[in-house]
């Protein structure tokens, strides 16, 4: 979770700085971050884009980004473990899922925990970290 809040700091979009850690057999596989596509200006140089609630459009979700950057260079998710900052939102909640992602490990709840409810559902196991007991 250490590494995952590490690369949250790598965020380009003001209004949420995630990172996320894609993990198999105890090796990090894949990192991604809070950001606007390749090639497209960052909420940091041009701002967000809002939608009614309050969420940016601009930015790509950090689960996308690590599921996205395993893609490119060829590495299997397939019975691997997300820890990210927040819970997923609904939509990469269904990426983690058809992914083979089984595990997913966050810090902070999301504003929607919709997408937590149905990664249980679908036989992902989802936990919230909880600091103190890995430090007891």
């Amino acid at each position: 979770m250490l590494t995952a809040g590490t690369f949250s700091l790598r965020s380009t979009c003001a209004k949420a700085g995630n990172g996320s850690v894609l993990s198999r057999d105890g090796r990090i596989i894949a990192v991604g971050f809070n950001g606007s596509p390749s090639g497209q200006p960052h909420c940091l140089d041009v701002g967000c884009d809002l939608d009614k609630n309050g969420r940016c459009l601009r930015t790509v979700h950090s689960e996308a980004n690590t599921i996205a950057m395993a893609a490119k260079y060829g590495i299997s998710t397939e019975g691997s473990t997300l820890y990210c900052t927040t819970a997923p939102c609904p939509t990469c909640s269904k990426l983690l899922i058809n992914s083979g992602i089984i595990r997913v490990v966050y810090g902070r709840p999301y504003s929607d925990m919709s997408g937590v409810e149905l990664m249980k559902a679908c036989k992902v196991e989802v936990v919230q970290f909880n600091e103190k007991d890995t430090l007891a």
